[in-house]
């Protein structure tokens, strides 16, 4: 056998094995780059607006991981399935997830940032144009002790006039619309989509001011925003499929795009999710829910000063202390 074909059979041999080693390396990059099953939680509330078209295209097969959503009318139902491992991905109040960080010790990150502030005053009252238009005035809102308490108390405190405003507190925003209702001169600070279900039942009130604009205002150039949700998934979760996650991330994007784009089409899937009772109401309430999708280091720029004032009012708002860098989770793909 002649040296001429054994170099040539050596030649072969290793173009075969380099082949070989491609084509495993191409498979697994295949691999990786698969969906994945994943439980989705969320609130029936605003937070949740931005995920109908994504749950519509899972019910039709149209996404790339295979999605079972599970909503549920209160925090204190959907955070015990997270912390027993029933939930892989979901999407709850800003503060809650601090606090959730805290109980699990760390096992949980914020992936993105789902809804903005959604905290309006309303009023028929039409002097109210500003925080200080606010001085010796009585504005009615829902519980002490909850964040449209401590951001309010936050923003007073910024203008420099907390002492000189009233605060009277209600246990639900319904009471809150229902005082708006027989005093319309009356002050309410309402979430949405309460704020739109009591424009349409009096013609006499309307939005006077917008807290995600006072906030913004107080903040300055560069600083935190008002943050409603945000999206959170298992780090062990996380950790196994760090590419499935990065899908949803994606396809959770464009959900949120969808419904600022389309309330029309939305409004019905929100009805139909029992979010909203009525689509035409929905439609209405949408374009003010700021649905958004911010992720990375813009995510937690926004999130960590909104946080660390909810911890100067009250550190157990967040879970007693504020969370690790670890908390925000920034993807090397992005």
């Amino acid at each position: 056998m002649g040296k001429g074909f054994k170099k040539k059979r050596k030649t072969l041999i290793a173009s075969l094995l380099v082949l070989v080693c491609m084509m495993q390396l191409w498979g697994c990059a295949k691999t990786n780059d698969e969906g994945a099953d994943i439980r989705v939680g969320a609130l029936k509330g605003p937070t949740s607006i931005g995920l109908m078209s994504m749950m519509d295209q899972s019910s039709k097969g149209e996404t790339k991981n295979n999605y079972t959503f599970t909503m549920e009318a209160s925090a204190d139902t959907l955070l015990p399935l997270i912390i027993k491992k029933e939930l892989d991905i979901a999407l709850v109040p800003a503060n809650v997830a601090s606090v959730l960080y805290a109980k699990t010790e760390g096992q949980i990150s914020v992936i993105d940032i789902n809804t903005l502030g959604v905290l309006y005053m309303v009023s028929a009252d039409s002097s109210i144009t500003s925080l200080e238009s606010l001085k010796g005035k009585t504005v009615y809102l829902t519980g002490k002790g909850t964040t449209p308490d401590y951001v309010l108390s936050y923003l007073l405190a910024q203008a420099g006039i907390a002492d000189e405003v009233t605060l009277e507190y209600k246990s639900e925003a319904t009471e809150v619309a229902a005082v708006l209702s027989e005093e319309p001169e009356s002050i309410g600070l309402l979430p949405q989509p309460f704020v739109t279900a009591a424009l349409a039942q009096n013609d006499k009130l309307s939005i006077v001011m917008d807290l995600n604009e006072e906030w913004n205002h107080a903040q300055g150039e560069g600083g935190s925003m008002l943050v409603t949700g945000v999206t959170i998934v298992r780090n062990e979760f996380l950790q196994e499929h760090e590419s499935a996650v990065l899908h949803f991330m994606k396809e959770h994007k464009e959900s949120a795009a969808y419904a600022n784009e389309n309330p029309a089409e939305t409004a019905t899937l929100v009805a139909e999710a029992g979010i909203i009772e009525k689509a035409a109401i929905a439609e209405k309430a949408i374009p003010f829910c700021n649905i958004t999708y911010i992720d990375g280091a813009d995510a937690k720029t926004a999130l960590e000063g909104y946080l660390q004032v909810l911890f100067e009012q009250n550190a157990e708002s967040v879970g007693g202390a504020l969370p690790n860098e670890d908390f925000y989770y920034i993807s090397d793909e992005k």
